[in-house]
């Protein structure tokens, strides 16, 4: 799944559109490397954001095409 897609699924950010224009500012790093929206996700991978002074931190647990608001954060593990 792209990395846009997923940050927006898993609600770590609301809207796909805002998910790419970060990436696009290379505020994302997955695995230590800035990523583009276009990377594959996968498990086990560790996806930072960078939103003004804020620093998310996360794991990935799960890779799923839909999630309800429930099964959302069953699909990463904040660090």
């Amino acid at each position: 799944m792209r990395l846009d897609k997923y940050l927006k699924v898993s609600r770590l950010i609301k809207r796909r559109t805002v998910a790419n224009e970060v990436c696009d500012a290379k505020h994302v790093t997955v695995n230590g490397k800035v990523a583009r929206a276009s990377y594959d996700v996968k498990v086990g991978d560790v996806i930072e954001i960078q939103m003004g002074a804020n620093l998310l931190k996360a794991e990935v647990l799960n890779v799923s095409e839909h999630a309800t608001k429930e099964n959302a954060v069953l699909m990463y593990k904040l660090l």
